[in-house]
């Protein structure tokens, strides 16, 4: 019998796991470490898409100042705080509490000023919150409702926004690097991170998007150089990628 507990889009299983590593998300040699081994292109992937939408220089330390951003699934604010030093205004959300206290904890040491919130997209959306850029990175994957999901984040999307999404494809490819190999020979994540069952396929995030009543504006694959030692940029979107769409102005 399945046990898990499904709220909208929250899955308590998803949820549990993630706060069980709570206190290594900054730990780069630890279960996080393939994410921010991640985190500088997909950054620099939100910067430049962000600076031509927006008519900002992406060179600029501040490009994104003056811009409310909303990163969903923020965990222990990996993604957020960068975001947050190129100048944007930015909610960091997070179902689990234990993460938000880290990415807080993390944030005040830096000293960077981040409203980070335990809640949902749904808590957001009904409070009517909206933004400029809405960031649902590598979290797809793990919400109980894919379709809710996006429709709460695209109507937290400013007219003229962005909203952006990186997740994984479901094929056999993805299933062999990113679960075999990531997880099992390569042990970059703890076993049991992803469902592969769970990954989403390229179409079936155009189609949610579209609903949503966003356009897709790009997309582009993403995939590890073991030769560099790094992530980057591919048209190859068999396992991971990410979309761009706007909501018109």
């Amino acid at each position: 019998m399945d046990r898990r507990q499904i709220s909208g889009t929250i899955d308590e299983e998803e949820v549990a796991r993630f706060s069980r590593m709570s206190g290594q998300w900054w730990d780069t040699h630890g279960p996080m470490a393939a994410l921010h081994k991640f985190n500088p292109v997909r950054l620099a992937y939100i910067r430049d898409r962000v600076a031509e939408h927006f008519d900002r220089d992406p060179k600029r330390l501040d490009s994104l100042a003056g811009l409310r951003i909303l990163d969903i699934g923020c965990g222990g604010g990996i993604l957020s705080e960068p975001l947050a030093r190129l100048g944007a205004s930015v909610v960091g959300a997070d179902p689990s509490a234990s993460n938000i206290a880290v990415a807080q904890h993390h944030a005040a040491q830096a000293g960077l000023t981040i409203d980070y919130r335990s809640t949902t997209a749904e808590v957001l959306a009904e409070a009517g919150e909206s933004f400029d850029v809405v960031l649902a990175m590598e979290v797809i994957e793990h919400v109980a409702d894919v379709g809710l999901f996006v429709d709460l984040a695209g109507a937290m999307v400013k007219p003229g926004g962005l909203l952006f999404v990186a997740t994984l494809n479901r094929t056999m490819k993805s299933f062999a690097l990113a679960i075999v190999g990531a997880e099992y020979i390569l042990r970059w994540l703890p076993r049991g991170t992803h469902q592969w069952d769970k990954f989403v396929m390229p179409n079936e995030l155009e189609i949610a998007i579209e609903q949503s009543g966003l356009q897709i504006t790009d997309e582009t694959g993403v995939m590890y150089n073991l030769l560099a030692d790094r992530w980057q940029l591919t048209t190859d979107m068999d396992v991971n990628y990410m979309v761009v769409a706007e909501k018109a102005a």
